[in-house]
């Protein structure tokens, strides 16, 4: 219990730094959000106008403060681009997000999962060789080529899968293997070399000694104690999702937080990114609670 709650206090103290380091990052950055919507053909008197009514000529500690006072209260503020609530704006987008994020994630850990069990089973054979070689291409490929290709194969090659986003499961299927592909690779590597660790454990000679295989100790028993440091990265791994996220969806045309935090830097929307970035934040502690629950879960002696 008492370390579910520094956990806790962790995240907390996690969203206090995230606000303060986005809004120094956006003090530093120059330019005026206010010109950025009015543009250059407005006279300046107008942009200080606007710049004070938004509140911007104001120093930054007042600025933050009163940003902190409302995220207490549940209020992220007010998008200046898009003229609508911050909160409702990344509600509306979280789920997009969250779609591509399980499937790539599914897509990620089942591929990763089974093509490290294969390579470790067969070890320095071909299929270990050739499995090896498809987790280095996964870690190599950068987000934006994997979706190029993918859209240039299944939608220009053969027309089986849709080119863009339309709202149907079929056209998350390209997106979520662009997004889960690194992680793909990821975790097949670490698969492998974990479970390969195990095979000479005295555990494992027991389980042979009591009449199975040792292909049988191995998944039943081995992938068990090997499972603990991949699922402790697959958390992690949800991080990198988010931020991959941002290309994906822009190259698919998913309407997402990713797409959505891209607009707010674009137009130097600060509410809107600090909501985004904020929100981000949170699913990404929250990720990492569940997954040092699973591990207390499947190895008993971190409860101690």
């Amino acid at each position: 219990m008492g370390g579910f709650i520094r956990r806790c206090v962790g995240v907390v103290l996690v969203f206090l730094g995230v606000i303060a380091l986005i809004f120094i990052v956006l003090w530093i950055i120059p330019g005026n959000p206010a010109a950025v919507l009015l543009n250059d053909h407005v006279n300046k008197e107008t942009i200080e106008r606007l710049t004070a009514t938004m509140g911007l000529d104001r120093p930054l500690h007042e600025q933050f403060f009163g940003y902190l006072a409302g995220v207490l209260r549940g209020d992220l503020g007010q998008s200046y681009y898009m003229k609508k609530s911050v909160s409702s704006l990344v509600l509306t987008a979280f789920p997009y997000t969250l779609k591509l994020t399980v499937l790539a994630a599914f897509f990620a850990w089942l591929l990763g999962i089974s093509i490290g069990v294969i390579s470790a089973i067969h070890h320095d054979r071909l299929p270990d060789y050739l499995f090896r070689g498809v987790s280095l291409l996964g870690v190599s490929l950068p987000v934006f080529m994997v979706a190029l290709f993918l859209q240039y194969l299944f939608y220009f090659k053969f027309s089986l899968l849709p080119l863009m986003y339309d709202g149907s499961i079929a056209s998350m299927i390209l997106p979520a293997i662009a997004l889960g592909w690194n992680s793909a690779g990821s975790v097949a590597r670490l698969t492998r070399s974990n479970l390969m660790e195990q095979f000479d454990q005295p555990y494992l000679d027991t389980a042979r000694a009591k009449g199975l295989t040792s292909r049988q100790a191995v998944l039943r028993h081995g992938l068990k104690n090997a499972m603990l440091p991949i699922i402790t990265m697959m958390a992690l791994q949800l991080s990198g999702m988010l931020s991959g996220a941002v290309i994906t969806e822009s190259v698919f045309g998913i309407a997402g937080l990713g797409k959505l935090a891209l607009t707010a830097v674009q137009t130097r929307d600060m509410p809107l990114l600090q909501g985004t970035v904020l929100f981000s934040a949170l699913v990404i502690s929250l990720g990492n609670i569940i997954a040092d629950l699973i591990n207390v879960c499947l190895d008993p002696r971190m409860r101690v």
